[in-house]
């Protein structure tokens, strides 16, 4: 942990005259009114939480003295990877005008509490007290924050009658994500068996075989067995129209023949709904018409969500062949308990519009180059089409036009900061060359 401190004279002189109540003493004469305070490097903190943390506020007499002790409390908290200070008089010249410069820590994640049997909302609310940097949607993950919060959860606890001991560690939260999690120290039993109760829909086989993977072996507790179960086991009814799946009850007893747990899951299957109306809704640089036809989802029908997947990422695919590199598509479940029936709201986020940069093409004569460059109908400044390079060059290959040609390859250089993406196009094999003039347009 780097505390690297501006030093104290930078920013040039004390203010020139000090107000009529600093005291006499030349010690004091160094501590004038903070007029105003700015936090750089800010991407997740607020300014007003770096504050109350390092303790400063506008009005408040300061010299080195606490400016210093504000960076070490800020180095204290854990959430930072460097804290730096700098401050020079005011317009006035008879204050100072502060800026503190944070690095925020990178490896910062969500909290998780697991078997801890208290209100997870009241033990939030303790933590937010105890650090005013608290949330739980991002908490720096660095030794000293993991154990100055397992001492709280575990005071918290106690204050409730719960006197086990705690620790908090990095962990995988959902598939590819991970979660500061905070439970008790003992160790986890492991899941052995798997079993299921209620299905008819789906054979337990096929659930068993679902849920293995993720959950022999596993340290179990119910919140953690819970969302693994919506992760391997829901989509299974989803595809089959069952949007009101859940599973009621989750018991646990030693496993016979083996050492752990034996799971027993009971499935309420819910009944079957059909997909009722798919719309496009909001602002989208593509038709609505154009997308619904892209995505062809079928209506009607039983309500499969794989299959409305697959046409959800057809309408991405579409909006980003209109330029828009990053675009987003997302949807929003209506469900209609008269009708039995889903009706699915398609929401666009595009973000910028990225054009054509600058071709490149490398591994052909001058005279194969000048014809790349004729055919080439993806012009400079016009919107990006990312699948057209690949497009591209596999017609040139289905046209014959090159002799001894080998792999052919297209690279995309992405520039985010303009918006516009340069293409390489790479032709491999021995001298290729141009079977004859003329041509079409790819």
């Amino acid at each position: 942990m780097l505390a690297a401190g501006c030093g104290f004279g930078q920013g040039g002189r004390a203010p020139k005259k000090a107000p009529s109540k600093a005291p006499a003493t030349a010690a004091a004469a160094a501590r004038w009114p903070v007029e105003s305070v700015v936090v750089e490097g800010l991407h997740y903190y607020t300014r007003e939480q770096v504050l109350a943390v390092a303790g400063l506020k506008v009005g408040q007499m300061a010299g080195k003295r606490e400016f210093e002790a504000a960076r070490d409390r800020l180095v204290a908290s854990g959430a930072f990877e460097t804290v730096g200070y700098k401050f020079m008089p005011a317009a006035n010249a008879e204050g100072y005008v502060a800026t503190i410069q944070v690095t925020e820590i990178e490896q910062a994640y969500p909290v998780r509490f697991e078997d801890l049997h208290v209100s997870s909302r009241d033990l939030a609310e303790v933590l937010r007290q105890k650090d005013p940097l608290f949330s739980m949607e991002h908490l720096a993950a660095t030794q000293p924050v993991l154990e100055r919060y397992a001492r709280w959860v575990q005071e918290f606890l106690a204050s409730k009658g719960v006197t086990e001991k705690i620790a908090g560690s990095v962990a995988s939260d959902e598939p590819g994500e991970l979660a500061v999690v905070f439970r008790p120290e003992r160790s986890l039993p492991a899941v052995a068996q798997v079993t299921f109760e209620g299905n008819q829909v789906l054979p337990e086989s096929a659930l068993r075989e679902a849920v293995a993977p993720s959950a022999i072996g596993m340290p179990y507790t119910e919140q953690r067995f819970r969302e693994m179960l919506n992760v391997a086991i829901r989509p299974l009814y989803e595809a089959r129209g069952r949007v009101r799946v859940h599973f009621p009850e989750i018991r646990t007893e030693p496993a016979v023949d083996v050492q752990g747990l034996q799971v027993l899951v009971t499935v309420d299957e819910g009944e079957s709904y059909n997909l009722g109306k798919v719309a496009v809704e909001g602002p989208t640089p593509v038709s609505p018409e154009a997308l619904l036809k892209a995505g062809d989802i079928k209506t009607g029908d039983v309500a499969n969500f794989d299959k409305v997947a697959e046409g959800v990422e057809r309408m991405r695919k579409a909006v980003r062949r209109a330029g828009y590199m990053d675009a987003k598509v997302t949807t929003e479940r209506k469900v209609d308990e008269g009708k039995k029936a889903v009706d699915v709201a398609v929401h666009v986020s595009p973000g910028p519009l990225y054009a054509m940069g600058e071709l490149t093409i490398v591994g052909l004569d001058l005279d194969g180059e000048a014809e790349m460059n004729r055919i080439w109908t993806l012009k400079e400044g016009k919107p990006f089409n990312p699948e057209y390079p690949d497009l591209f060059l596999n017609r040139v290959k289905e046209q014959g036009m090159f002799d001894n040609l080998g792999k052919t390859k297209a690279e995309l250089k992405v520039n985010p900061q303009n918006h516009t993406v340069d293409v390489t196009l790479n032709f491999a094999g021995d001298k290729p060359g141009r079977k004859g003039r003329g041509g079409r347009g790819a």
